[in-house]
């Protein structure tokens, strides 16, 4: 049997189990509603399309999501957009709630989650189970990790990635590995993490991707389950306790030629979830989610066309550096260096710079955003303006460490309700070329002569 016949074999015998039941309670009010694997990234993807799409492109049809944390949006969007996976000739799509079946509890960790389905993953009866993080930004042909497994013939093999040590100290697992790849240490999180040898600055990170023997993993599920104070974590608890035992072997996802780190982003936080944005405009030959040879399958395009245009006389449209989602109207307004996802709409002189904007997010005559994380559905009010960090946090807006903005509809109407003349004054600005300007038009009345009522709604500086 040639080594491509072998690996369609080893890939129809693997079960894929993809763990999106994570809370994401460091991306504050945008996991308030829903769970971090269906967070909006780019302008038509969930971040869990990617994991499932690397499942796709790399021929795995046999695939179960187990869900958790606020899923009901994330159900929606796994049956909306694939559930058509089940009507692939020997293809399997499941969704697996957390359901209580042992001792009326939620999934504990990982290996818990894993262990509440062991019935359903018995049933299956795979050689292989393949357990994925679903709420990473990465593109990985999965075969490559199998490949691995099965030549080196281990018993649990886990991807890991090349990243600089401060990144990953307190944030991610990081293990050492022996130069034939078999794991002689590892620790979940650790404050000093070990660096390699070659490249003192990195270390060897996990990227919460694991392929297990599934005879080995039903020994280690059960063996877990009987010890009342583990976290029944994979990271924390089942591999540490493994690697002398059994043959534990690390996978170094690299780029297919090999000079280079590949694209991975543990998007946990505002600000990585912000960079990575950026990312999609500034690293597209990293990370290119429209590249034919390896698509990330996002949404179905069911939305209207981009429209922009230029209805004022005002200001006229000046896009730089901007990636638009379907059904997006933009009239008369800047957008440099920014992300705009599915149907927004940019009123006329709006200045948008560096932002990332998900869903259904109006911007309004004359507002301008820098920096700033705008939630699904908000409603920016006309010549609302947010470029300061300071004054941002002072009005009640959530601020990262790195002077990103989070605006959600909530923290808006709270702040539009306070009638604070100092902050949020109610007359016009001065903010496309020469002129001053209402939200019916330009006037060349001194401000003081405007009525009021031509302001449109109040704005925020």
């Amino acid at each position: 049997m040639n080594v491509e016949a072998d690996m369609q074999t080893v890939v129809k015998d693997t079960l894929v189990l993809v763990l999106a039941g994570g809370q994401g309670s460091r991306l504050d009010g945008l996991t308030e509603m829903r769970a971090k694997p269906v967070l909006e990234f780019g302008s038509h993807c969930r971040i869990i399309d990617f994991p499932l799409s690397n499942c796709v492109n790399s021929g795995l049809n046999q695939i179960a999501v187990l869900t958790q944390y606020k899923s009901q949006c994330l159900i929606r969007h796994l049956m909306n957009h694939w559930g058509r996976l089940n009507s692939n000739v020997g293809g399997c799509f499941d969704v697996l709630p957390a359901s209580q079946q042992n001792d009326q509890s939620w999934y504990q960790g990982t290996a818990d989650a894993c262990f509440q389905n062991i019935a359903y993953i018995k049933g299956k009866a795979p050689k292989y189970v393949m357990i994925l993080s679903g709420d990473h930004v990465y593109q990985m042909d999965y075969r490559k990790l199998l490949a691995t497994h099965v030549n080196n013939n281990a018993d649990m093999t886990v991807s890991c990635i090349e990243v600089p040590t401060k990144n990953a100290a307190k944030q991610l697992g990081v293990l050492s590995a022996a130069r034939d790849g078999r794991i002689t240490a590892f620790a979940e999180k650790p404050d000093t993490p070990h660096a390699l040898i070659d490249a003192p600055d990195y270390c060897l990170a996990s990227m919460g991707n694991y392929v297990v023997n599934a005879d080995v993993l039903y020994s280690l599920l059960e063996k877990d389950a009987k010890v009342a104070d583990s976290a029944h974590d994979f990271g924390k608890n089942v591999i540490p306790s493994i690697i002398q035992q059994h043959r534990v072997f690390a996978h170094r996802f690299r780029d297919p030629s090999g000079d280079q780190i590949p694209y991975w982003r543990d998007v946990g936080t505002l600000d990585s979830y912000w960079r990575a944005h950026l990312d999609l405009l500034n690293n597209r030959d990293m990370l290119n989610f429209t590249d034919p040879a390896w698509p990330i399958w996002g949404s179905a395009f069911a939305n209207s066309p981009v429209e922009i245009t230029n209805s004022s006389d005002l200001a006229k449209c000046d896009i730089k550096q901007v990636l638009i989602g379907s059904g997006c109207r933009l009239d008369s307004c800047s957008v440099t260096q920014s992300v705009l996802s599915t149907n927004c709409k940019i009123d006329p002189c709006a200045v948008i710079e560096r932002c990332v904007l998900l869903p259904d997010v109006t911007v309004g005559f004359g507002a301008k955003l820098e920096n700033v994380i705008v939630d699904k559905g908000v409603n920016i009010p006309a010549e609302f303006v947010l470029n300061d960090k300071d004054i941002a946090q002072q009005q009640g807006f959530t601020v990262t460490p790195k002077g990103i903005v989070l605006v959600t509809q909530k923290v808006l109407d709270t702040l539009i309700d306070k009638e604070q003349p100092d902050v949020m004054p109610k007359h016009i600005l001065k903010l496309c070329g020469d002129e001053w300007l209402t939200a019916g038009g330009k006037t060349n009345q001194p401000l003081a002569e405007v009525p009021e009522k031509e302001t449109g709604r109040r704005s925020a500086s």
